[in-house]
């Protein structure tokens, strides 16, 4: 695989910039893609992920979110790497993206700069939730599609293709009607604005970097209620009070913000019970039975 990064390499000014190779030292933590550092003779490095050309979309969908995300930025909080390439050489798709020093440090850069993502975005967009395009989520299809009603759009967009997949484990759609339809109008009796969203905030998609700012990636974004990411942050945990408190500063949520984190997160266990099955699945069956109780 580093020959075939090598040769890719070579057709791409825009990542090497016609600079040497030192060497290609592969990366561990990945359960989709496989990972590199390239390091250059002139010091710098670059971050490389590989997939089969079958799945070059995945990256286009990386590309596109990283890209908007980058825009909304404030730089002085939080560091969005740049997509630099994306090539495919034989059977290989690979994408180049700017590397990230990252470090165990404190958080609330990183909370600080994602709440001015989600409220920059918010006062720019127009006021519709989804995405242009099919994207991903995971390994699994993240549905495209618009539409001005959140709670319409969350369940429809998000909740039933989970549900629906489910059915390869034994859940029938049909039996969840009513809770959707009470979903449904619940979230949209919270009127949210419709902010960009990282998508898949869990600590594993993002950081502290080496000189102090937050850092995001692994992005699945859509525009959405914003807190849909504050949600997943408490899914896996790995977040810590420096991280909140700095989101609070700069756009604190409503008192009634924690009774829907277990509506968000269920998109994400739905999705991991699909993917992984094991305990995903009953922890979602849980939630849908939790959910049916609200009514």
């Amino acid at each position: 695989m580093e020959e075939l990064i090598l040769k890719a390499l070579s057709s791409s000014n825009r990542v090497s910039k016609n600079a040497l190779i030192e060497k290609i030292i592969p990366l561990g933590g990945g359960c989709i893609h496989k990972a590199w550092c390239i390091h250059f003779q002139n010091g710098k490095r670059v971050f490389a992920k590989s997939n089969h050309i079958d799945n070059i979309n995945m990256f286009k969908f990386e590309s596109e979110c990283l890209l908007v995300l980058k825009r909304f930025a404030n730089k002085s909080y939080i560091f969005v790497p740049k997509p630099l390439d994306l090539t495919i050489y034989q059977n290989k798709s690979i994408l180049f993206l700017e590397w990230i020093d990252l470090t165990q440090s404190q958080q609330n850069l990183l909370g600080k700069g994602l709440a001015l993502i989600h409220k920059s975005s918010s006062e720019w967009s127009q006021k519709k939730f989804g995405w242009e395009k099919e994207g991903f989520i995971g390994s699994n299809t993240q549905i495209g599609g618009w539409d001005s009603n959140w709670g319409k759009f969350f369940v429809n967009f998000r909740l039933r293709p989970q549900l629906i997949k489910a059915k390869e484990w034994g859940v029938r759609v049909h039996d969840y009607e009513d809770v959707l339809i009470f979903l449904s109008s619940y979230l949209n009796d919270h009127h949210p604005s419709s902010s960009l969203v990282h998508g898949d905030l869990w600590s594993g998609n993002c950081g502290s970097t080496k000189n102090g700012l937050g850092s995001l990636y692994d992005p699945a974004s859509y525009w959405a209620d914003r807190e849909v990411d504050i949600s997943m942050t408490k899914l896996f945990g790995g977040f810590n009070r420096e991280f909140y408190q700095g989101y609070e500063e700069i756009w604190p949520l409503d008192k009634y913000s924690k009774d829907r984190i277990d509506i968000y997160n269920l998109y994400h266990l739905l999705n991991h019970a699909n993917m992984f099955g094991g305990s995903y699945k009953e922890n979602s069956l849980k939630i849908l039975k939790d959910l049916r109780s609200r009514m």
